[in-house]
């Protein structure tokens, strides 16, 4: 039995989930988040109100999409009570980043333009200083796909170090030429 998806999956107060068929929907203070369970996967609610979620056979496909599903379902839970975050941090001289609202940034980073970037629904950005934001959100997937697309637009070099990098991500640095 796969030891991530066997565990029964708690439930804060506040949470209020729907099970519909193979639709789960979950509500709570900062949203509501939806998710289709895989077709062999079950999920149904527990005696003490935890779900669970049990899979019919032991084929490699259904074994996989067991714990998924589970996990999937605990960062819904987890999302819509505490929601997640992604700290990025800006490296180099004149690379910086400002806040045009809750859902824009505007970069500089040593193109001949700025970059603008807008938010998709349901995550937002807060800049604490020039050279460092946050990405915030209720669904785990698109705050960290926002986060890697942002990083995207400068990576840093492994020669000097400039770029967009996670907080606290360590860059292999390479050695340049030798001169004479």
């Amino acid at each position: 039995m796969s030891r991530i998806g066997r565990l029964p999956i708690p439930v804060p107060t506040g949470v209020d989930i729907a099970i519909t068929g193979q639709d789960v929907q979950v509500k709570g203070p900062k949203g509501t988040l939806t998710h289709t369970v895989a077709d062999p996967i079950a999920v149904a609610r527990d005696d003490d109100g935890a779900i669970a979620v049990t899979r019919p056979n032991d084929e490699n496909k259904v074994r996989a999409l067991h714990g998924l599903s589970r996990t999937l379902i605990a960062n819904m839970v987890q999302g819509v009570t505490q929601g997640y975050t992604k700290s990025l941090e800006i490296v180099g001289v004149g690379y910086r980043v400002q806040a045009k609202g809750p859902t824009q940034l505007e970069f500089s980073l040593g193109f001949s333009h700025p970059v603008i970037v807008n938010a998709p629904e349901g995550v937002t950005f807060r800049v604490e200083k020039p050279t460092l934001f946050h990405v915030d959100g209720i669904d785990k997937q698109k705050v960290g796909e926002v986060a890697a697309n942002i990083r995207k637009l400068r990576k840093p070099d492994p020669y000097k170090g400039k770029g967009v990098r996670y907080q606290g991500e360590q860059i292999r640095r390479k050695v340049g030429k030798a001169g004479k």
